[in-house]
């Protein structure tokens, strides 16, 4: 039986947004699968965060093209990138808290391009006048981050519902970087 890597990807990537301290054998389970062909694929913990990392950084690459952040307003570009963030947020969310992704002498390039990208959009806000400019782009990119990594926890545990997910962080985060008509 061949076992398809991306469906074990997949399958540890839900058990650890649910639970991140979640031991080898555990994701093996989740993905019905013995440990041994579980560690045939991951040598261990590291390299299974290191190739969810590599799969997060993928779906957020896909989100950001979904949304066209060139295209409109950068508010409604925002507004975009939200809904299309949502299916990889809790992912997002685990790999965010994950501090052994960041122990190394420099971040992942793809995070970079992440950055680059997201701050690039909340710049062009400020640029065209609908964001704050006294909130620096790497600094709303870093609230967008940590909004779409709680909202995911948040629906995951229950305390929101998840049709909220997107009008809550949207709301939140708009509410605090809107340039104000009286500035």
């Amino acid at each position: 039986m061949t076992v398809d890597r991306e469906q074990v990807l997949r399958a540890a990537a839900a058990l650890l947004s649910r639970k991140s301290f979640a031991t080898m054998d555990e994701v093996a389970r989740a993905a019905g699968v013995g440990r041994a062909t579980l560690h045939r694929h991951f040598a261990g913990r590291h390299s299974l965060v290191k190739a969810l990392e590599s799969l997060g950084i993928q779906e957020f690459e896909a989100a950001l093209d979904a949304a066209r952040l060139d295209e409109d307003t950068a508010e409604e570009a925002l507004r975009r990138l939200i809904a299309a963030l949502e299916p990889a947020a809790p992912l997002l969310s685990f790999l965010v808290t994950e501090n052994q992704l960041f122990e190394s002498d420099g971040m992942n390039e793809g995070w970079n391009r992440l950055d680059a990208r997201v701050s690039a959009l909340f710049r062009r806000g400020q640029e065209q006048g609908e964001f704050r400019i006294d909130l620096t782009p790497a600094w709303l990119t870093e609230a967008l981050y940590g909004l779409v990594g709680c909202g995911a926890w948040a629906v995951q545990v229950g305390r929101v519902a998840g049709k909220d997910f997107q009008y809550m962080i949207v709301e939140l985060l708009l509410g605090g970087a809107r340039r104000s008509v009286a500035e």
